[in-house]
């Protein structure tokens, strides 16, 4: 019988230096591109993450969701199947446009507007936006490797492409050859500052709300 120890045996839990072990014999032997290569000709199971926004800084609850992908991924991969996991950028417009829009000291009149004092080109404008929506990818990239979030984050998919961008017509013109686009009626906050409604998700951002004075209240 083997009196060999199997396991390392760690004499006191010091759990943050454990995990810099495990992330590096992961990065030495390549385990996560392993996972995808020696299953090449396997049934592919298709996950595109759910893309986070590069202008803000990660939180717990991305950690909290990422883990939870990252249990399934890990599960269909232990079942056979080729998970590739494509990472994405969530490059969502309006958040972006006012932040650039007050660095810059203008608004929505001045692009491309040359009778402005205070004229920018479209052209300009956009490259201000894209700029500052990908200011926060290096610590996203510190948060996903330093977790053992496995992702491909060398080509990822990102959202103000032009080949997302058509991906998506191409999809809405399907649905439209197949009847399956409808006209509705919703109620739309709108802001006339922005001149575009607004979604759930802007019209929960901070400093959307304030508490006023009713001028009738005594």
């Amino acid at each position: 019988m083997s009196t060999g120890k199997k396991y390392k045996e760690y004499k006191g839990l010091n759990l943050p230096s454990i995990a810099d072990e495990v992330l590096k014999f992961w990065k030495d032997n390549q385990t996560f591109e392993k996972s995808i290569s020696t299953r090449e000709g396997k049934t592919p199971w298709v996950f595109y993450e759910g893309p986070p926004s590069a202008n803000g800084m990660p939180g717990i609850h991305h950690v909290m969701g990422r883990t939870i992908k990252d249990i399934f991924c890990r599960y269909k991969t232990l079942q056979g199947f080729q998970v590739k996991r494509k990472a994405g950028w969530d490059t969502h417009g309006l958040p972006i446009e006012l932040g650039v829009e007050k660095s810059l000291g203008i608004t929505k009149e001045d692009i491309g507007n040359k009778n402005s004092p205070k004229y920018i080109s479209v052209e300009d404008y956009n490259k201000a936006c894209r700029k500052e929506v990908m200011k926060f990818t290096d610590k996203w990239e510190d948060v996903t490797n330093n977790m053992g979030y496995w992702v491909d984050l060398n080509d990822p998919y990102i959202t103000y492409d032009n080949k997302y961008i058509e991906s998506v017509w191409w999809l809405l013109g399907n649905l439209h050859q197949k009847n399956l686009l409808y006209k509705g009626f919703t109620i739309q906050p709108y802001s006339p500052a922005a001149g575009t409604g607004l979604s759930s998700h802007e019209i929960n951002l901070p400093g959307c709300y304030k508490d006023v004075k009713d001028r009738m209240q005594r």
